[in-house]
């Protein structure tokens, strides 16, 4: 895999909050609004690589982890381990460390190019909120091993989430991602990337589902199909723990 390659997958690994219209149709599991849960209730952004609009509780922090193999030939192309620590700052406010802290392709295995994201959100009425999520990246992987970019690179996105009828809960991402690396790629509704100097045009169909382990643990599955070419196909296994108040 070239640099260029390699930023491709870069953007799908580190910017997991950001990937996607996610559209869950888990009414018996699907979590509600942020204000009506315990503190402890995990509250996963994964599976659908695209963030909510909510927060962790002021003082509490949240790990998500997960395994995950793409690639447009076959799966065995790449393989990641990804996490997102986010920690509430207040009701308004989130941190996040984010990035694969494993990522292995043709050349070569490491850690990648981690990153962190801060998320400023608030409620529009008690079924939807709205946030604004910013993020960078450093470069802390190898682009000579193909295990980073090479470069920092920062996004920018607008989220509305809402809970519809029938049980069906919505979060739409949209906004500038890559920047840094020429022309930004523009993440659009439907699982859609405009090309961009960070990589090509992407675009797919996600699926996945949900269960509550606990109330204060989530399990994860579900897979990407591509509907652009040079879109990678994805499966992922995950897991978000609710890690308790932390001050």
């Amino acid at each position: 895999m070239n640099r260029h390659g390699f930023r491709v997958l870069s953007i799908v690994l580190q910017n997991w909050t950001h990937f996607t219209r996610q559209v869950a149709f888990v009414a018996a599991l699907l979590a509600p609004p942020l204000l009506a849960q315990s503190p402890r209730q995990a509250n996963p952004e994964r599976p659908t690589f695209a963030t909510h609009a909510y927060a962790a509780a002021p003082g509490y922090a949240e790990l998500e982890q997960g395994l995950a193999a793409r690639g447009v030939r076959s799966l065995r192309e790449q393989t990641s381990w990804d996490v997102n620590l986010k920690l509430g700052l207040s009701r308004r406010l989130q941190v996040a460390l984010f990035g694969p802290l494993y990522a292995r392709g043709p050349a070569s295995g490491g850690v990648g190019d981690l990153g962190a994201a801060l998320k400023l959100r608030t409620d529009v009425s008690p079924r939807a909120a709205v946030a604004l999520v910013s993020s960078v990246t450093a470069p802390t992987g190898s682009a000579r091993r193909d295990s980073g970019a090479g470069q920092a690179l920062g996004g920018l996105t607008g989220v509305l989430s809402s809970d519809l009828a029938g049980g069906v809960h919505v979060d739409v991402n949209a906004g500038p991602q890559g920047i840094g690396a020429g022309a930004p790629q523009w993440l659009l509704e439907t699982f859609q990337f405009s090309g961009g100097g960070a990589g090509p045009r992407l675009a797919g169909l996600l699926g996945a589902v949900t269960l509550r382990l606990t109330e204060w643990a989530v399990a994860d599955a579900g897979g990407v199909a591509r509907t652009a070419s040079g879109t990678p196909d994805q499966l992922f296994l995950g897991i978000t723990m609710n890690l308790g108040r932390v001050f």
